[in-house]
């Protein structure tokens, strides 16, 4: 029992909102000020064009795109019965050759910060902010993929479905693009994206047509304790029965980034978020608190 009791979560929870925001509750800040800070040891900083030629050299499939970097967040309200939460998001950009290089350097731990500010401690690290659906089907069961053995991240373990908000999506290819640009039309063009992007996600990679799917709200965020690696987490439902949406999946757009398709029961979820990324093992924790606040109301 007390080995039970010592066992050090997979995951940190940055932000929980359990009664599930929708696009008018979440704002973007978007900056180059949220952009990574280098690290003052040169040659750790160096060790990431290395680590990421070595990893080209060994696939050459591997292109470096832009992502939006996760930096921290603001919350406002919630805290009378008729005020509605609001939260604000830290976005600035990174790119996949520095996650590769930071977060996924085996020397990833060194480029970390002593601090109890999230922001402040992953300050060096790429962080890019992925994304995850919660996916409920009209007979209640709970979509998951089982990751296919060619991805670069946790081959062959249980995920939700997601991927990452895309920059190049709205236009966004480095931070010169917005100087001539209304931020404020940019920060809303990002928030918006953050909700177009769970949804495109969930249509290329399990194959369900976009109006079966009720509009996403945002659970929270969470970080996987391992290479420190952000997500955030969405609840939708789906109006299509646990038996269509498996038929729809053999014709997914993204089929190849996972072998098989799970509609599983609540119970039995639990008992595979122990297969699953440390982020994702968050994701399932951010849903069972969406699940206990819907039951207190």
């Amino acid at each position: 029992m007390a080995d039970a009791e010592a066992k050090v979560p997979d995951y940190r929870l940055l932000l929980s909102c359990p009664s599930g925001l929708s696009p008018s509750q979440v704002s973007v800040d978007f900056s180059e000020r949220f952009d990574r800070i280098p690290h003052p040891d040169i040659s750790l900083d160096n060790s990431i064009s290395e680590i990421w030629d070595g990893r080209v050299q060994q696939n050459a499939s591997l292109y470096n795109g832009t992502k939006f970097r996760y930096a921290g967040h603001i919350m406002h309200g919630g805290g009378g019965s008729d005020e509605k939460s609001h939260v604000c998001l830290h976005l600035g950009l990174t790119d996949y050759r520095t996650f590769v290089g930071t977060n996924l350097n085996p020397l990833w731990e060194k480029f970390l910060v002593p601090s109890e500010d999230d922001s402040v401690r992953c300050q060096h690290t790429s962080s890019p902010l992925g994304n995850g659906a919660i996916i409920e089907t009209s007979d209640k069961r709970i979509v998951v993929l089982r990751r296919s053995n060619n991805v670069g991240e946790f081959p062959g373990h249980f995920v939700f479905p997601g991927g990452h908000p895309e920059p190049q999506e709205i236009g966004i290819v480095s931070h010169q693009f917005d100087k001539d640009m209304d931020p404020d039309f940019i920060n809303r063009k990002v928030s918006q994206e953050m909700f177009d992007s769970i949804v495109r996600e969930v249509v290329e990679e399990i194959g369900v047509p976009e109006a079966s799917l009720c509009n996403p709200v945002l659970i929270g965020v969470s970080c996987r304790v391992l290479n420190v690696r952000p997500a955030a987490f969405f609840f939708i439902k789906c109006n299509l029965h646990s038996k269509e949406i498996q038929q729809l999946y053999s014709t997914a757009q993204d089929g190849y980034e996972s072998t098989h398709l799970y509609t599983v029961s609540r119970n039995d979820l639990k008992d595979m978020t122990s297969k699953m990324p440390g982020c994702h093992q968050g994701g399932f924790a951010l849903y069972m608190l969406m699940v206990e606040a819907v039951k207190d109301v």
